[in-house]
């Protein structure tokens, strides 16, 4: 999933915001020193990472998913809807928000050796939501964003081509943590709508693995610390200014066969939200 930023409206509910904080500094950034975030120089390209190798191929999967404050409280429920069509996976995250907000996020990719983004697709809608989001990806480059805000404003539309390093990996932050060598510290790249789309550095720090109880059977997890990057003056603006998006934390249970188990963190910045498999609650 893309994380995304959250805040508290005036009646305290949290709501995404229109961009994230520290994007208004990557504004100021690039009008005063004439810099781009958004189109790298293409003859950097032979100097980029090749993306993350598979080492656990992706199938058919239906999960469900919940998401909870740091408190405990529930947000919203969700599935996790993932299916192998010929030589590339569909991988589809649903949230439902009890306001009747929606969070819808589709990614496709190939895993041809190595794991390669071909399409994605977010939509934010809802009370939940400052404002209504549509944005899509391509491998290509090129994008599509329609931010819609509720307070009546202008429709804000962005089109255009990104120079994308091979390892964007939107909505793909599970899988590739599933595939990362215990102990090495590996940095892959995320397209941020803000809504204009930014391209950002995300580091995946792996701990060693520690025991952990599943019932009576004991595995073995791992922690993973994942920091935005921003970068350059970026980072100095955003540290001078509080807005520095602070780490999350990400647990895969890797044993013989790894599977995901928890994700701690700002959906990019504010409250820390809990994201987790739900238990099955049986009606009688």
């Amino acid at each position: 999933m893309l994380p995304r930023f959250f805040s508290s409206d005036r009646a305290g509910r949290q709501a995404v915001t229109e961009r994230p904080i520290w994007s208004l500094l990557a504004l100021l950034v690039i009008s005063s020193v004439g810099m781009t975030l958004r189109h790298p120089d293409p003859a950097a390209r032979g100097n980029q990472p090749a993306g993350v190798s598979v080492r656990y191929t992706e199938g058919t999967v239906h999960g469900f998913l919940e998401l909870r404050t740091e408190s405990g409280a529930l947000l919203a429920h969700g599935d996790l809807l993932q299916v192998a069509r010929g030589a590339e996976v569909e991988s589809r995250a649903l949230f439902h928000f009890p306001d009747s907000s929606i969070f819808d996020e589709t990614v496709r990719f190939t895993q041809d050796s190595v794991f390669t983004l071909e399409s994605y697709e977010l939509v934010q809608s809802g009370p939940a939501f400052s404002d209504d989001l549509t944005a899509t990806l391509t491998r290509s480059g090129q994008y599509s964003v329609v931010s819609k805000p509720h307070d009546h404003g202008d429709i804000k539309r962005y089109t255009g081509t990104l120079d994308l390093p091979p390892d964007v990996y939107n909505g793909m932050i599970i899988t590739i943590a599933k595939n990362l060598l215990t102990g090495a510290v590996h940095t892959v790249h995320m397209v941020g709508f803000t809504p204009a789309p930014r391209l950002i550095e995300l580091e995946m720090a792996p701990s060693a693995s520690r025991p952990v109880m599943l019932g009576d059977h004991p595995e073995a997890a791992v922690r993973f610390t994942l920091t935005p990057k921003l970068g350059g003056l970026l980072s100095v603006f955003a540290a001078l200014a509080g807005r520095t998006p602070p780490p999350s934390t990400l647990w895969i249970v890797t044993d013989s066969i790894p599977a995901f188990m928890q994700f701690e963190g700002p959906l990019y910045a504010g409250p820390v939200w809990r994201l987790t498999q739900t238990n099955p609650q049986w009606s009688r």
